[in-house]
C-alpha cells in the first residue's frame, strides 16, 4: 500500500541518519612531497606556512613554495568520504577542523605534506521530509517489501518440518584398521 504522509514522516524520524548530508569543503592546498624532499618535506611546509601568514589563498608566492600536485590545487564541495578516497581519512579528518579563511597545516596524505586553506564550509544537516520525499518512499516501499517477504517465508517454512537422518553408526575398530601389507 501507499505511505499516508503521516507513515511517512514517522519512518523518516526515525531514519534521519540514511538522509543525512554530510558537510563539505572547498579548500586550495600546497603540496611538499616526501617524494622529492625526503624528510625535510614536513620542515619545508612548516617553513613555508611562515612565509604565507596573512597571505591570501591565491598568493601567487604560494605557488612557488611548493612541488607540483599531480591532481588538483582546488578541491570544491567536497565530503570527508571523497577526501579519505583521495588523499586518506587522516587527511580528510584533519582538515574537517581547520576554520576557513588562513593557510594551515602542514597536513599528512597519502602523498606527503600539505598546507590548506580552507575557503568554505558547508555544515552536515538533515534535510527537511520534503527535500527528500521520494527517496523516502522508495527506501520506505523497500522496507515493506523486504518485511512482507520475510513474513511470507517464515509462514511458508512454518508449515514443514524438517527432519534429519539419524547418524550412520561408527564402523567397528577392525574396519577403519589399514588393510595388512602385501609382501
Amino acid at each position: 500500500h501507499e505511505p499516508s504522509s503521516d507513515e511517512l514522516r514517522a519512518w523518516f524520524e526515525k531514519n534521519t541518519d540514511e538522509f543525512a548530508l554530510p558537510s563539505r569543503v572547498s579548500f586550495r592546498h600546497l603540496y611538499f612531497g616526501s617524494d622529492r624532499r625526503g624528510a625535510r618535506a614536513h620542515d619545508e611546509a612548516v617553513a613555508a606556512l611562515a612565509k604565507l601568514a596573512g597571505q591570501p589563498q591565491d598568493a601567487k608566492l604560494a605557488a612557488t613554495l611548493a612541488d607540483p600536485f599531480m591532481f588538483q590545487d582546488y578541491y570544491g564541495d567536497r565530503s570527508a568520504e571523497q577526501l579519505a578516497k583521495e588523499f586518506g581519512p587522516q587527511f580528510a579528518t584533519a582538515v574537517a577542523k581547520l576554520a576557513p579563511g588562513s593557510w594551515q597545516g602542514p597536513v599528512e596524505s597519502g602523498y606527503g605534506w600539505h598546507l590548506v586553506f580552507v575557503d568554505t564550509v558547508v555544515p552536515g544537516r538533515v534535510p527537511a521530509l520534503e527535500e527528500v520525499e521520494s527517496d523516502v518512499k522508495t527506501a520506505w516501499l523497500g522496507e515493506q517489501k523486504e518485511r512482507a517477504r520475510d513474513e511470507a517465508y517464515k509462514a511458508m517454512r512454518a508449515k514443514y518440518t524438517v527432519l534429519l537422518p539419524a547418524p550412520p553408526d561408527q564402523p567397528p575398530a577392525s574396519a577403519a584398521a589399514p588393510p595388512p601389507a602385501q609382501s
